[in-house]
């Protein structure tokens, strides 16, 4: 898999294999930076935030584009390697941190600044988008007119619009995966 876009296109990240590993692909990642830039992202100006980030094709996709700094969520272990890996041979550690812990967990508490983007890609069938997204949004995680990105098994039922102040943007289908993503309304 490689980066599509700036300081890093072309170069490759490692991904993880095994049972709930879905790296995006590059045509999702691709419509994905297209529908948050045509809503006017500036990258100079986004700290981004990856949950279950897996090998980090989009937090790492979001640094080479200028993104200010990601964190990385991840309890696996082998994950959270893979992230440190790539960070290291992307030249792109010292704009990321990685934590390696269950997501519910950290998401639990308050964060140190809020986040302008914000993508949730939790293992499919594992009931673990609702629960993330309820500490992620009375947590305080999201900045005002912060993007959230989920991506999520086709078929999962999901509207947390009017219970989080939330607007759907855009929403995407490739194959068995679904892209959604919100704006907070301020």
């Amino acid at each position: 898999m490689r980066i599509i876009s700036g300081a890093c296109r072309g170069r490759v990240l490692q991904t993880v294999t095994g049972p709930g590993y879905r790296p995006a692909m590059g045509k999702v990642r691709e419509s994905l930076f297209s529908m948050l830039e045509a809503r006017g992202v500036v990258w100079s100006a986004v700290r981004f935030l990856d949950v279950f980030a897996g090998s980090g094709s989009l937090g790492f996709e979001a640094l080479s584009r200028g993104a200010v700094f990601a964190d990385f969520i991840e309890k696996d272990r082998k994950a959270a390697e893979c992230l440190r890996k790539n960070a290291a041979n992307l030249g792109l550690a010292e704009r990321c941190a990685i934590h390696e812990n269950d997501a519910l967990r950290v998401t639990a508490r308050r964060p140190s600044e809020p986040y302008q983007v914000i993508c949730v890609d939790p293992p499919y069938g594992a009931d673990l988008f609702k629960p993330t997204l309820k500490n992620l949004m009375r947590g305080g995680w999201m900045a005002d007119d912060g993007f959230l990105i989920a991506e999520v098994e086709k078929g999962l039922r999901i509207n947390p619009d009017a219970q989080y102040d939330l607007r759907l943007e855009a929403e995407r289908v490739y194959g068995n995966t679904r892209i959604l993503v919100w704006v907070k309304n301020v």
